[in-house]
């Protein structure tokens, strides 16, 4: 077996022993993985596991989840995050319902929203395309293994490769504090114990989330989700500000009667 052969059989059994048991790796259906991959775009696996399950039984198509309004879809996706994204899922699902699910990640890329590593990840999982998909934890191990994605996939269980390589990533060539000791790929790790752990940045020199427009958005989204009165907390010429941004993304409606989500009876 050549040195890459070893380094994937080593990285493989690390996975099927190690991997955690996720909904979305127990289908094939690419609107369930699609889904997973916008809702876990830069939220955390425990919040999406919250939200995954119950998602499907309300819109277990595509073709459901496009018919769907879209103040209901924004209300289900209160608490993960960067509400646009819910709306550009929407819109890919539209696309989707009307044409067809295009079969390998070029044609995927076409879809609103999708970009190259949400494209392979449908691609590979879904419809067995031998495609790496990149993400940051996929890049930062290539890279300490001084290797392009692409040249470490295996000609089998590819798909599997990709899903080892981000689960290696996310809990093990970790980029503030790598447990080399516990990698499967160390035996043939040229940064082997080269990696410092990074310092995290001074606490003071970070603003507090509350004082960003981001979490303004989305007490804004919360609050008319629920038929609330905007925050409190949110000065007056900071709400105009917000609402101003909410409305050109397309993430609130106004009307004679005032502010509400898209198609929102008020």
């Amino acid at each position: 077996m050549s040195q890459r052969g070893a380094l994937q059989a080593a990285v493989l059994a690390w996975y099927d022993a190690h991997g955690r048991d996720l909904p979305w790796r127990r289908t094939r259906d690419p609107y369930a993985i699609l889904v997973s991959e916008f809702m876990a775009q830069q939220t955390q696996v425990a919040r999406v596991l919250e939200r995954y399950g119950g998602w499907l039984q309300r819109w277990p198509t595509a073709a459901a989840l496009a018919a769907a309004a879209p103040a209901d879809v924004l209300t289900q996706w209160v608490g993960l995050g960067y509400n646009r994204r819910a709306l550009r899922l929407q819109a890919a699902c539209a696309v989707v319902a009307r044409d067809g699910w295009p079969q390998d990640s070029a044609a995927l890329r076409a879809l609103p929203g999708v970009g190259p590593y949400t494209a392979a990840a449908v691609a590979s999982f879904a419809f067995g395309e031998r495609v790496a998909a990149v993400d940051t934890n996929v890049r930062r191990v290539a890279t300490r293994l001084r290797a392009e994605p692409g040249a470490l996939l295996p000609t089998e269980r590819h798909a599997d490769w990709n899903q080892a390589a981000m689960e290696l990533g996310a809990r093990v060539c970790t980029a503030r504090a790598p447990r080399c000791g516990e990698c499967p790929a160390a035996p043939w790790c040229p940064s082997r114990g080269r990696v410092a752990a990074a310092p995290r940045a001074p606490h003071a020199s970070r603003p507090r989330f509350e004082d960003t427009d981001r979490w303004a958005r989305g007490r804004v989204i919360a609050a008319l989700a629920a038929g609330e009165q905007f925050p409190v907390q949110i000065a007056p010429q900071r709400l105009a500000r917000v609402l101003a941004g909410l409305e050109r993304d397309g993430l609130i409606e106004r009307g004679p009667l005032g502010v509400g989500l898209p198609g929102q009876p008020r």
